[in-house]
């Protein structure tokens, strides 16, 4: 029989899922309507990737990102634009969205120190809040207690397209052909990598996103949420 979950894990969502699949939209407009926070676990190891380029660290350098996690310090601001991302003090949103620090993120992120420093960052602010985990291993890992669980899926096809209009309206000249050759590369790095692999939560609920609005997905978790409150 499993044990009782404590107060904390019976208050986590977590949403998981590979880039391009909703996770972003779908997981920030859930903690809006419970009033959770927005946990963000992809932001924080972009930020981290971002520090990394900054300060000269490869992505492959265990020690030299061991040393730059030793000093990280990550936390999220509310604002009138949304969710804000601050690293070492500096407001980072924007420079952790450059698709080369997305490449690096999932190589940092495939490193042991700089997973561990995160995931005690991650359960610190799950101790303490109400959240709406959203990342590749929330339901896995960092999380792997919380009630409710979900893994968001879409069409390749589909999760390149919306990748190609997210970074088109942020101004970027994108090739679709060349997202999607990245977007298969980067989720077979994530699917195959030893550590904290991308893969659904054994109690998770899937979620395929192709042909839904945001709007609809989350009326579809919320609705689970609801029946999952009653078992």
């Amino acid at each position: 029989m499993e044990p009782e979950r404590n107060k904390a894990e019976a208050q986590i969502i977590t949403i998981d899922g590979p880039a391009g699949a909703g996770k972003s939209t779908v997981s920030k407009m859930l903690a809006r309507k419970l009033n959770f926070l927005y946990l963000d676990t992809g932001a924080m190891y972009r930020a981290v990737a971002l520090l990394a380029q900054r300060e000269g660290v490869e992505p492959d350098d265990e020690g030299g990102l061991e040393k730059l996690c030793q000093k990280l310090e990550i936390s999220f601001r509310e604002d009138r634009e949304g969710q804000r991302v601050i690293c070492q003090g500096e407001d980072v949103t924007e420079g952790i969205r450059d698709p080369e620090i997305g490449w690096m993120a999932s190589t940092v992120s495939m490193k042991r120190p700089v997973r561990e420093a995160l995931v005690r960052m991650q359960r610190k602010i799950g101790s303490r809040e109400k959240i709406v985990a959203e990342g590749r291993d929330t339901g896995t890992v960092v999380f792997p207690r919380a009630k409710y669980k979900f893994f968001l899926n879409a069409d390749p096809q589909e999760r390149a397209r919306r990748r190609f209009r997210e970074l088109e309206a942020r101004g970027l000249t994108v090739d679709l052909e060349e997202i999607k050759k990245e977007m298969k590369e980067r989720d077979e790095q994530d699917s195959s990598r030893q550590l904290a692999p991308l893969r659904p939560a054994e109690d998770a609920r899937m979620i395929d996103s192709t042909g839904l609005t945001a709007e609809e997905v989350v009326e579809r978790m919320l609705e689970m949420i609801k029946e999952d409150s009653h078992r």
